[in-house]
């Protein structure tokens, strides 16, 4: 891995089904296109849906933290906040939202492909 790990805010929301979880993922990506993809830095939104269809997390990714930080301090966040609750109020279902009050993460280890290692 390089130096710099990569800056990462993880959100994650409770659903009351597959047809919410797909509405969630689908009024979650256009924020991101509308409010979040086009600040320097910014990586790329992961949505990951459980196969039972009762969760969504979002890792968003960023190239630093201070590329995240500077996004924090020039975006308009009332704006993507009234954008965020617009949608989670015109899902079809039941969200709860499991977003810690500080969402944001380093990676400090990472693992990848190679060899068996020990015996």
């Amino acid at each position: 891995m390089n130096e710099d790990k990569g800056f990462y805010s993880i959100i994650e929301y409770a659903v009351d089904g597959p047809e919410t979880q797909a509405a969630l993922v689908e009024a979650f990506a256009e924020i991101q296109d509308r409010w979040v993809r086009f600040y320097p830095g910014y990586v790329s939104a992961r949505f990951h849906a459980s196969v039972d269809g009762t969760r969504v997390v979002n890792l968003v990714s960023w190239a630093s933290e201070a590329d995240y930080r500077h996004f924090e301090e020039t975006s308009d966040t009332a704006g993507r906040l009234a954008a965020i609750q617009a949608a989670l109020d015109g899902l079809p279902g039941e969200v709860e939202s499991r977003v810690s009050a500080n969402p944001r993460y380093r990676v400090v280890r990472e693992t990848g492909p190679g060899p068996r290692v020990g015996g």
